[in-house]
């Protein structure tokens, strides 16, 4: 699954170098924090975070295929 999202927001971005997807295992789920580059925030998210909600949307499908549950955080760096 990490290498799923790393495909994916590594096409959307403009600088794919900097994509870093860390897996976070919590009781019943599995969490992805998504780090771009901060030009390219606006990438990921989309125009009304369209972007963001079709990706998550990929994941939750993919991850009810293999019958775990997984969401994505896109974590802003400060």
């Amino acid at each position: 699954m990490k290498e799923f999202i790393e495909l994916i927001s590594k096409k959307l971005v403009e600088h794919p170098d900097d994509v870093q997807v860390r897996q976070i295992d919590r009781e019943q789920e599995q969490v992805y924090e998504l780090r771009v580059n901060p030009e390219d925030m606006g990438r990921v998210i989309g125009k009304n975070g369209s972007v963001a909600k079709a990706v998550r949307t990929l994941i939750a499908a993919a991850a009810a295929k293999k019958q775990v549950r997984a969401t994505l955080e896109i974590v802003e760096e400060a």
